[in-house]
C-alpha cells in the first residue's frame, strides 16, 4: 500500500544496476562458441586475457555498487532494521534481503508470506480442467528475478543451516524431487523472513514453532 519511500526508489535503480553488472561480467566470462568448429584451449585463454581489464573495470564498479547499497540501508534507520531482521536468516544475503523489501515495498504491499511466495513463484499452483488435474505449475506471473535469488538463498541454506539441510537430505532421502524440496526450502525462507519482521525479532533456530 501506498508508494515506495525515496530510500526504496533509489534502492531499486541501484540493484538494477547491481544487475546490470553481473550480467556483463557473466557474458565476459562465458567461454566464447562457434557454431561453425572448435576452438581451442589457447584461443579461449587469449580472449579471457583480453577481457581482463574490462572484467577488472567491471568487478570494481560491482564493489562500488554493493557499497552504495550498503551505505543506503545503514543512512535509514527503518531500513536498517529491516535489514537487520530479513538477514538473520541463514542463507539470506544482502542481495536477496534487498529485493525482498524492495518488492514487498519494505512488508508494506504485501503482508502475507503466502501471496508473496506465489508473487515469488515458490508455490506450485494446480491446473485443473473438468475431473481432470494437471501437473502442479508455478505461476508464469512470478517474479523471475526473485525467484532466483531465493533459489541461490535456498542452496546456501541448505549448506549453512543445519535444520534445512536435515530437512533436505530426510527429504531426498525418502525419494521426493530434489527440485521439489529445494522449492519447499525457497517457500521456508520465506516463512522466515515475513516471521520474523511480524515478531520483529531476528531469526532464533531454538525458537521455530513460529518462524517456520
Amino acid at each position: 500500500m501506498g508508494t515506495p519511500r525515496q530510500v526504496i526508489s533509489k534502492l531499486d535503480r541501484l540493484t538494477a544496476q547491481r544487475a546490470r553488472l553481473t550480467k556483463a561480467i557473466k557474458l565476459l566470462k562465458t567461454p566464447l562458441s562457434n557454431t561453425e568448429g572448435f576452438i581451442s584451449k589457447d584461443d579461449q585463454k587469449a580472449n579471457l586475457q583480453a577481457c581482463q581489464q574490462s572484467l577488472k573495470a567491471l568487478k570494481s564498479d560491482l564493489k562500488a555498487t554493493d557499497k552504495s547499497i550498503a551505505e543506503v540501508i545503514e543512512s535509514d534507520a527503518e531500513l536498517k532494521h529491516l535489514f537487520e531482521r530479513v538477514t538473520s536468516i541463514k542463507g539470506i544475503s544482502q542481495t536477496t534481503a534487498v529485493e525482498v523489501i524492495i518488492t514487498s515495498n519494505e512488508f508494506k504491499s504485501i503482508t502475507d508470506p503466502k501471496k508473496y511466495a506465489c508473487y515469488a513463484g515458490v508455490v506450485p499452483f494446480e491446473h485443473s480442467s473438468g475431473q481432470r488435474k494437471g501437473k502442479a505449475k508455478v505461476s508464469q506471473m512470478a517474479n523471475k528475478k526473485v525467484k532466483s535469488l531465493l533459489h541461490l538463498a535456498a542452496l546456501s541454506a541448505i549448506q549453512h543451516c543445519q535444520e534445512l539441510k536435515l530437512y533436505y537430505e530426510r527429504k531426498v532421502a525418502a525419494g521426493k524431487n530434489k527440485m521439489l524440496v529445494i522449492n519447499n526450502v525457497r517457500n521456508k525462507l520465506v516463512l522466515r523472513i515475513f516471521a520474523c519482521v511480524r515478531d520483529d525479532r531476528n531469526y532464533d533456530e531454538n525458537y521455530t514453532h513460529s518462524l517456520a
